[in-house]
């Protein structure tokens, strides 16, 4: 047999050996395989975020910041979500503190008008009153707001039938106020010296309404 004959068929030999080692230790893809887990948080593709399993029946963070777990506050504040799952604590008082500041300034410069989509009927007329009490006797109360140092959710309630909730707050305010008489002379306060305000408001809505305003429906201290 021809040398040359001969030595192809020795490298053939290898090569077979080779690719048969390689076989054993590499393994072969045939069939169905899975395919690689993806790493945990991490995109499946450019451009796509996380995806996270959703665990039912978790804590609702929202809520056990602000009211006492299995509390019939925190009951109610989960039913209101329920009939409106965009209906988020955090942002509730957040709104509230804007309100609290809003309210206050506009009681105490008699700026009533303004206050209407803001109060219910029962509070307006409370509130106007004390102002017109106020004008009849020659008074002007010059106030500035400082702050809000505390707004703590006290209570929460849903009446299921009716759909009205209502969202009680305790609001800790700053602010300095003078009362002046008709001659410009201070009866009351000091305009250089901030005084704290402490107030008890219950806010109330008809969960599910198309208004998404919440009104003034309670006050006390």
């Amino acid at each position: 047999m021809d040398s040359a004959v001969i030595q192809l068929l020795v490298l053939a030999g290898i090569a077979v050996f080779l690719i048969l080692r390689l076989r054993n230790v590499l393994g072969t893809r045939e069939g169905y395989e899975r395919p690689p887990e993806p790493l945990p948080g991490k995109a499946d593709a450019v451009g796509e975020r996380p995806r996270f399993d959703v665990i039912e029946g978790g804590v609702d963070h929202d809520i056990a910041d602000h009211a006492v777990a299995g509390s019939p506050a925190a009951q109610a504040l989960a039913s209101m979500k329920q009939v409106e799952p965009d209906f988020h604590v955090g942002d509730f008082l957040s709104g509230a503190r804007q309100a609290y500041e809003m309210i206050v300034m506009g009681f105490e410069r008699g700026d009533m008008d303004d206050l209407v989509p803001f109060l219910s009927r029962d509070v307006f007329e409370s509130f106007d009153e004390v102002v017109q009490l106020r004008e009849r006797e020659g008074l002007h109360v010059e106030a500035s707001f400082v702050g809000v140092r505390e707004v703590v959710l006290e209570d929460a309630s849903y009446d299921e039938a009716t759909g009205h909730a209502e969202v009680t707050v305790r609001f800790m305010g700053e602010l300095t106020s003078v009362v002046r008489n008709s001659a410009g002379e201070i009866v009351e306060g000091d305009p250089n010296a901030i005084k704290q305000q402490r107030d008890v408001w219950t806010f109330g809505r008809v969960m599910g309404s198309d208004n998404p305003n919440w009104k003034l429906v309670g006050t006390g201290g």
